[in-house]
């Protein structure tokens, strides 16, 4: 009885993972709820103790310093040609962040400046605007019916709050005349990031030209010269 029992839940936990075509069978994943009270991060497996996401540091030897960050106050180096830039607040300079599934950064877009199409494979991302305005917004995924993509789009002022949802390809693009910046949360420690045009034109090796111009309707001059901009 207890085998049959396994073999029943085993069953259907595949069946909600592998059939995503049918309502209401889909599944979700989010980081893994702490384990104790918290799993500061360590380089080095000597010196730590559980496992929980990176590994932790003895509980006896942390202190308030490794829930402390610090750079928030300034934006980071900018991106050419697209004008914008990061301020990362996550396990890495924070280590206290690990297991807490929280990520934040600061973006600073300059005018006219974007953060382009990309995606986070593993978080939901919300952005608070503190100064200037932009214009953001997500695509959702193909529809079953077989119709368009649609485009949900917003241009946001200072105060204004807006949702990426997970996995969903979304951007900005400061529409104002002055620099615009905000703070970015992720409910993941790890969000990832795909980057559309990088991950389709700037992989190494190449993806086959004649897949590309075939998928995009474009022919072979347009895209080398995609390929070589990314």
């Amino acid at each position: 009885m207890a085998a049959n029992s396994f073999f029943f839940w085993a069953a259907l936990a595949f069946a909600v993972v592998v059939d995503s075509s049918s309502s209401p069978l889909f599944c979700s994943a989010y980081d893994l709820d702490p384990l104790q009270d918290f799993c500061v991060a360590v380089p080095d497996q000597v010196s730590a103790v559980f496992v929980n996401g990176k590994l932790c540091k003895n509980p006896k030897l942390v202190t308030v310093d490794d829930f402390l960050g610090f750079g928030f106050h300034l934006p980071g180096k900018f991106a050419a040609p697209t004008g914008f830039s990061v301020t990362v607040g996550d396990v890495n300079s924070i280590p206290g962040l690990n297991t807490q599934g929280l990520t934040l950064i600061r973006v600073d877009i300059e005018p006219n400046g974007v953060v382009p199409p990309h995606t986070h494979p593993r978080a939901t991302e919300v952005i608070v605007l503190l100064e200037g305005t932009i214009y953001a917004g997500f695509v959702t995924s193909n529809p079953p019916d077989g119709s368009k993509n649609r485009l949900f789009a917003k241009v946001l002022k200072a105060g204004d709050m807006f949702v990426f949802p997970i996995g969903m390809v979304h951007f900005q693009r400061n529409v104002g005349k002055t620099k615009a910046m905000g703070i970015v949360a992720f409910n993941s420690q790890n969000p990832g990031i795909i980057s559309v045009a990088n991950s389709v034109f700037g992989t190494e090796p190449h993806i086959s030209p004649e897949l590309l111009t075939k998928s995009f309707q474009l022919d072979n001059k347009t895209i080398d010269y995609l390929f070589s901009k990314f």
